[in-house]
């Protein structure tokens, strides 16, 4: 089939989508598959993927001891590691300073856990995001170092602090940066800063999110505790025991799930499964999570309720569930996250429906950009995610009070966020700003939001992506007869799933659509029969009331093409393979 063909023709689908094939090399795909003794299918997808035949074991079966760096090779690693040492062996407290969402929380459990295993004398701090904001402030440093602390090490944040760090040196007080969002030229002063993406690391783990650069360095740490003889009196840490903190964060940051974040993120959810962090424990049973834990269930179950807290509870909340020893805290913790995360998608859902009406009438090409008054910061993450995901492109949503437009923003491939707000920011158009690929965040005076929204689409369209076409990228076709767990099994065999390895989608060509009915919160249930007398239940997720939902109820008892990610699902001790519906089209 021509590249440019769309998939069974779907040129427009009740999505209003155009569908097409994964670019894939069929001899290769062929080859693949004949080498793993497994359909062509698997084949097919790993082809997509760009897997080459040699490589196709270590992608199949991804492993630490093949993929974990040198912690070394990092800019400012061992600076880091030298000053902290000596902060451990002088008895110093050391404050761990991280942000309010689940990449700075699990960064900041895993240093936490760490000087906790080893007997360091350590504090914890959540800026609130309301009345904090993003990063550190010298406010905080300040209340920090009075309190004792001789050493900050800021996680998930620190990079473009240059006020806060400049103020934290004038007053003496030591400050370790770990992060890894986007850098500028000049850094702020500081002990170290240890960031793959600062412009001079040559480490090439830029794609690391701070969970994974806080693993490397505590990699480093314990190994110069061990060198200097530290644990010739006390027990040494298992570090692989916190990589279901590492895994969380990872998945919860959408960061690109290839290299080392496929190894970190596929032996963190084996450690996961072993239930042996308490408040990870409470939360997933609060969350309804029965089965192994798969990046699913990090990404929209477990991370969400974490980043509760910051959103619109308190910022500290997801911090000391990950840290917690004592169960019944970690139960409590659990149930407040739990309800807060309920009061979160309430908030949700008003401000992406104004949001939605404010990108409808604007006259934006290339983004989706809504500014609103009044609107709750700590959901406009939330609501760029849904404009992205609705409009296929990257989206701008920016909370407004007094002059000032507190911003979020996600991005779609191809298109460097952290990289435009930099920009944004050194050409003075906003007050601060920064953040990686796929997202960011930053503050802008409502005077010049006009500007910014100039500038956001003179770049875009510079960037080629003046002429967007939302597209769903498919890997093949499938009789529903085919769906069966075994075939979820060899496609699962790809995992783990996420930004850079996206989960197989597949279509179900020319299937009748038995029943499509309301179901929960603005989703759909439907049962689809084939040709083959095969039958498969599907869930239409927050759909009921967009183009998608409203076709999928006009179109019951008439055939339709649909396309989704087939899902092994637990209910009442029982297993059936689930499709979750991506789209749909008519069958013509």
């Amino acid at each position: 089939m021509a590249a440019a063909e769309a998939f069974l023709g779907v040129d427009r689908s009740f999505g209003d989508r155009r569908w097409s094939a994964r670019a894939v090399d069929d001899r290769l795909a062929l080859l693949l598959a004949q080498r793993l003794d497994q359909p062509e299918i698997i084949g097919r997808i790993l082809a997509g993927r760009g897997i080459a035949p040699e490589a196709v074991e270590r992608f199949l079966s991804p492993s630490l001891r093949a993929d974990l760096p040198d912690p070394s090779s990092l800019m400012d690693m061992d600076v880091a590691v030298e000053r902290i040492v000596a902060a451990i062996e002088r008895g110093e407290t050391i404050a761990v300073f991280g942000d309010y969402d689940v990449d700075g929380a699990t960064s900041g459990a895993l240093l936490a856990r760490y000087f906790n295993a080893i007997g360091a004398c350590y504090v914890t701090y959540i800026p609130d995001r309301m009345t904090e904001g993003y990063g550190p402030n010298l406010p905080a440093l300040e209340r920090l170092q009075g309190g004792g602390a001789g050493l900050v090490i800021t996680v998930d944040c620190g990079t473009t602090a240059f006020e806060a760090l400049t103020g934290a040196h004038a007053n003496d007080l030591d400050v370790i940066v770990v992060d890894h969002h986007v850098a500028e030229p000049a850094l702020p002063p500081c002990a170290a800063l240890v960031n793959p993406n600062r412009l001079d690391d040559t480490s090439g783990c830029g794609q690391l999110a701070a969970v994974g650069v806080t693993f490397l360095l505590i990699v480093a740490l314990n190994r110069a505790l061990r060198r200097c003889g530290f644990f010739t009196k006390r027990p040494e840490p298992d570090l692989m025991a916190y990589l279901d903190l590492v895994a969380l964060g990872t998945v919860c940051d959408v960061v690109p799930l290839t290299g080392l974040n496929r190894a970190l993120v596929t032996q963190g959810l084996k450690v996961m499964a072993r239930r042996n962090n308490v408040g990870l424990c409470a939360l997933a049973d609060i969350a309804g999570v029965k089965e192994r834990p798969g990046t699913y269930h990090a990404g929209f179950l477990l991370g969400p309720r974490v980043n509760a807290g910051g959103r619109v509870g308190q910022s500290d909340l997801g911090i000391r569930l990950l840290t917690t020893l004592d169960p019944t805290e970690a139960q409590e913790i659990a149930e407040t996250l739990d309800r807060h995360n309920a009061e979160r998608r309430a908030i949700e859902s008003m401000v992406l429906e104004d949001a939605i009406e404010t990108v409808e009438a604007s006259a934006d090409a290339v983004a989706a950009i809504a500014a609103g008054a009044g609107w709750h910061p700590g959901v406009i993450g939330i609501v760029a995610s849904r404009l992205r995901e609705r409009y296929n492109r990257p989206a701008f949503v920016i909370s407004l009070e007094d002059g000032l437009g507190k911003g979020s923003a996600r991005s779609v491939p191809g298109i460097d966020l952290g990289a435009l707000v930099t920009a944004a920011k050194q050409a003075g158009l906003l007050v601060n700003g920064g953040g990686h690929r796929m997202a960011a965040g930053f503050t802008v005076e409502e005077a010049r939001l006009d500007a910014f929204r100039d500038f956001v689409a003179e770049r875009l369209s510079s960037n080629g992506e003046g002429e967007m076409v939302a597209e769903l990228g498919l890997d093949g076709a499938l009789a529903i007869g085919a769906a069966t767990p075994e075939m979820t099994a060899i496609l699962d065999r790809a995992g783990p799933f996420g930004a850079g390895n996206p989960e197989p989608r597949m279509a179900f060509p020319a299937v009748k659509l038995i029943r499509a009915a309301p179901v929960g919160e603005n989703h759909l249930s439907c049962v689809f029969s084939g040709a083959d007398g095969g039958r498969l239940e599907g869930i239409s997720f927050r759909s009921r009331d967009t183009g998608l939902g409203q076709s999928l109820l006009a179109h019951v008892g008439r055939p339709i093409h649909v396309a989704g990610r087939l899902r092994l699902d637990s209910w009442q001790g029982r297993e059936r393979i689930k499709l979750h519906i991506d789209d749909a089209a008519a069958a013509t």
